[in-house]
């Protein structure tokens, strides 16, 4: 069986995870997501990539990339997820399973942080669930690969 990508795509802020909030981010940092979500798709015979930019043509450009290498996309846009038209848009051209990923719950918090234009194109949404909501969408997304 062929090993397949999951691109793991990070917002702004996230670079600081673990010295940010931790009351509502916890103390994970993302490099240690990132080694779990690693040692994970090892057992699940995927592949995964992360990535994490402040700037949004970044991550549209993460996305575009994606569209060649990538059979899905996890995404946590950080608080793009509430502004960004054009992320949503560049979402769209991808033909691969995409998960929206919040660590908190957004509907939990302040009312601007209850619209999203990631979820429109996602094929799911996970939030609340902390750092380990990386795992379990690591997990959905190579189920969904293997099933097609």
């Amino acid at each position: 069986m062929s090993v397949q990508e999951i691109l793991v795509i990070n917002g702004p802020n996230l670079n600081l995870l673990g010295q940010r909030q931790p009351e509502i981010y916890g103390y994970d940092t993302l490099q240690t997501i990132e080694e779990k979500c690693v040692e994970l798709a090892r057992e699940l015979n995927v592949s995964v990539r992360f990535g994490q930019s402040n700037h949004e043509g970044a991550i549209i450009d993460l996305i575009h990339e994606a569209r060649l290498k990538s059979a899905a996309i996890i995404i946590n846009a950080g608080a793009y997820t509430h502004t960004s038209a054009a992320i949503h848009d560049a979402l769209k051209t991808f033909d691969g399973y995409i998960i929206e990923l919040h660590i908190s719950n957004p509907h939990a918090r302040e009312e601007f942080r209850h619209k999203s234009w990631i979820s429109p194109v996602a094929d799911a949404v996970m939030a609340g669930a902390g750092a380990y909501g990386y795992e379990l969408a690591t997990r959905l997304a190579a189920e969904k690969i293997k099933a097609k």
